[in-house]
C-alpha cells in the first residue's frame, strides 16, 4: 500500500514537471518591427510549442524598464538593433552573460561580446548608395572619400542621432584615430547637398529623386524598398574593398540578469542562431545572416559579395560617447 502511495506520488510529480515544462514561455523585450521578427517566433513556438510573448517598444525605454524590474524582472531576453545598444545594456548591468558551444559554433567572435552578455543575431552592412543616373561607380572608393571636393555638394546623410551612424563614427575613430577621423566627418559635413534626413528610407528617396547623388544606409533599408520599386535608380557600393572593408553591424540579443526562464530563453537564442531562424531573418528582413553557413536570401545574394571590416562590433558601444561628441563639434545634427 506504502508502496502505492510512492509511486501515485511519483506519477503526479511527473506529470506536474511535464505540465510546467510544457508551459513555459519566454517573454522577449524588442525594439524590432513586429513584423520582422514574429515570423521567427512562430516558428520556434510550432517546433517547440514553448510560447514567446514579445512586447515592442524603443530601445531606450525597455532597458530602463528591465532595471526598474530589476529582481521582479518579467523578460528573459532584450532583442535590439546596433552593437551600440547591446553594449550599453551591458554597461547597464541588465545583461547576464552565460556561454554556449551551440552559439560559439554559429556565430563568429566578431559579433559576439567578448564578455558573452549578447550575441548578434542578422547583420547589416552600412554602406554607399548611390545614383545610377549621375555617378559612376568607378567614380566611388571608400567612406573617407566621400569628404574629397568632388562630392561636395552631393551627398546625403541621415541624423547623428540614430545609432547607426554613431557606431560608423566609432569604428572610424578605432582605424584612423580622433584627429583623422575629425576631419573626415567634417568633409562630409561641408559636403551634406541638404539637411540630414530622420531615416534611411529618406535618404534613399532623395538619391533616386535628384536631391543628391550619394548617400551612407543600411543594406535592409535599400533591400525593402528595392522590393517595393524595382525601377529605383539607386544601386549599392561597397567601399574600403583595397584595406579595412564595409563596415558591417547587427541586431543581436542577450538573456537579462533575472531572467525569469533562463533556460528556455537560452535555448530559444540557440534556435536563432541556427539554419531556420537564421534564413527566416534573410529572408523577412533582408539582412545578412549572422551565421556563415547560412545562405543569404535571393534579394540581398544580388547585392553582391564584400569584404567586411573586421573590427569587433562591441567597439561601436565602447567609443559610443566619443564619436557622439565628435559628430556634435563638426556640426552633425
Amino acid at each position: 500500500m506504502q508502496a502505492s502511495k510512492r509511486l501515485l506520488a511519483a506519477l503526479a510529480l511527473t506529470v506536474l514537471g511535464s505540465t510546467a515544462q510544457a508551459a513555459d514561455e519566454v517573454v522577449v523585450y524588442s525594439s524590432r518591427i513586429d513584423e520582422l521578427i514574429k515570423p521567427v517566433f512562430d516558428a520556434y513556438t510550432a517546433k517547440t510549442g514553448v510560447k514567446v510573448k514579445f512586447i515592442t517598444d524603443k530601445e531606450a525605454p525597455l532597458m530602463q524598464r528591465i532595471k526598474a524590474e530589476g529582481q521582479n524582472a518579467t523578460a528573459d531576453l532584450l532583442l535590439t538593433v546596433d552593437a551600440g545598444n547591446l553594449w550599453q545594456a551591458e554597461q547597464m548591468g541588465i545583461l547576464q552573460p552565460f556561454t554556449s558551444p551551440v552559439i560559439d559554433e554559429n556565430i563568429p567572435a566578431q559579433y559576439r561580446s567578448s564578455s558573452h552578455a549578447w550575441t548578434g543575431l542578422s547583420l547589416r552592412a552600412r554602406t554607399i548608395a548611390y545614383s545610377t543616373d549621375r555617378v559612376k561607380p568607378e567614380e566611388l572608393t571608400t567612406y573617407e572619400a566621400l569628404a574629397d571636393k568632388q562630392w561636395e555638394g552631393r551627398l546625403c546623410l541621415r541624423t547623428a542621432k540614430k545609432v547607426y551612424n554613431q557606431s560608423l563614427t566609432a569604428t572610424l575613430i578605432e582605424t584612423h584615430g580622433a584627429e583623422a577621423s575629425e576631419k573626415i566627418l567634417k568633409g562630409w559635413v561641408n559636403n551634406l547637398s541638404t539637411d540630414v534626413f530622420s531615416d534611411d528610407i529618406a535618404v534613399l528617396e532623395a538619391i533616386n529623386a535628384g536631391q543628391c547623388d550619394v548617400g551612407i544606409v543600411n543594406t535592409y533599408y535599400y533591400g525593402r524598398l528595392h522590393k517595393q520599386n524595382p525601377d529605383l535608380a539607386v544601386r549599392l557600393f561597397w567601399p574600403n574593398q583595397t584595406d579595412r572593408g564595409v563596415h558591417v553591424n547587427l541586431s543581436g540579443i542577450g538573456l537579462t540578469r533575472y531572467a525569469p526562464h533562463p533556460e528556455a530563453a537560452k535555448a530559444l537564442v540557440e534556435w536563432m542562431t541556427g539554419a531556420d531562424a537564421q534564413a527566416i531573418f534573410s529572408g523577412t528582413n533582408q539582412e545578412f545572416p549572422a551565421n556563415p553557413k547560412v545562405a543569404p536570401s535571393e534579394e540581398v545574394a544580388s547585392w553582391g559579395t564584400f569584404k567586411a571590416d573586421t573590427i569587433p562590433v562591441e567597439i561601436a558601444g565602447r567609443r559610443q560617447a566619443e564619436a557622439i561628441r565628435m559628430m556634435d563639434r563638426v556640426g552633425w545634427n
